[in-house]
């Protein structure tokens, strides 16, 4: 019989636009290699989702970027309902999104990471700032480079009215190139370098086409890539990740200092994203991705 897939999308996190992205590209695949694939733009209404859910599908994909739908909240409600889901699970899902839980949890584990503080913004705004130039601003706990300031020698701070986002994070910046490595059943994929055209790799470089250069794989040393390599499945490990996973990196060639920045669990699934490419790189279709993201989906025990 076929198997049924329900695909999960959209939301109402800051991720909601990439979200229907995500979801839309792989409920078409999964249709393509033959699922019958039932799609839902989740809601507020817990009832309207339980009643989407009826008659239970095989397996929920799960497409939702941001909070509620990356953070364990989700994972919790599927787990409840014994409907097996991709990606992690409820716990590894929460510390993935705790950036500064995760990082604690980095460290305990042997991975490089740079010097942080966490604060909220009320501090912020009154000073002094709480380490020296340069330093990143982000929030504890969201995804996509969403609310992500740096601090340059010699710039203005960050206007703050805006901010929405809860607590922030207040981390040491480390110049160089941005590399980021795919994990796929606890083995590293390939490694990427990012070379946004302008800034640096924020939301705007992650979804708009044209904005990045992305080199897979790498420019980057085999020892180096090695390295990113093994320390991403660690990463994937520490967290206890589950399906698929993308750690970001930050290298420094010139004093050679290579640090964990965090762990996605829910990595896009988009034209533009970094899993399906790296897949692609090593002769893994898109259908032949998201099919086996269905076939090792699973329940937290």
């Amino acid at each position: 019989m076929t198997k049924s897939v329900a695909v999960l999308m959209g939301g109402w996190s800051a991720e909601r636009e990439v979200s229907l992205v995500s979801g839309k590209a792989c409920a078409d695949a999964l249709e393509n290699a033959g699922y019958a694939v039932t799609r839902i733009d989740l809601t507020r209404d817990v009832r309207s989702l339980l009643d989407a859910l009826e008659p239970r599908p095989d397996v929920v994909f799960n497409a939702l970027h941001g909070r509620w739908g990356e953070d364990g909240a989700i994972q919790g409600l599927l787990d409840m309902m014994a409907i097996p889901y991709t990606h992690s699970g409820r716990m590894a899902s929460t510390l993935a999104m705790d950036k500064p839980l995760s990082i604690q949890l980095f460290r305990q584990a042997g991975l490089p990471t740079a010097n942080h503080v966490v604060t909220d913004i009320d501090a912020l705004k009154s000073g002094p700032e709480p380490m020296p130039r340069p330093f990143v601003i982000k929030p504890a706990h969201e995804g996509s480079s969403v609310g992500v300031y740096i601090v340059l020698d010699g710039t203005n701070g960050p206007d703050y009215s805006a901010w929405s986002y809860g607590t922030a994070m207040v981390e040491e910046y480390v110049a160089g190139q941005e590399l980021t490595v795919s994990v796929m059943g606890g083995k590293a994929l390939a490694v990427t370098e990012l070379r946004p055209k302008q800034g640096f790799y924020d939301y705007e470089a992650k979804y708009t086409d044209g904005k990045t250069v992305h080199l897979c794989p790498a420019p980057i040393s085999d020892t180096l890539a090695r390295t990113c390599r093994d320390l991403a499945e660690r990463a994937h490990i520490a967290l206890g990740c589950r399906g698929v996973t993308r750690s970001d990196f930050r290298y420094d060639p010139e004093s050679g200092r290579l640090i964990i920045l965090e762990v996605n669990t829910q990595p896009g699934m988009t034209p533009l994203s970094l899993v399906p490419e790296q897949a692609k790189h090593l002769g893994i279709s898109f259908e032949e991705l998201v099919s086996w993201m269905v076939e090792n989906a699973s329940c937290d025990s």
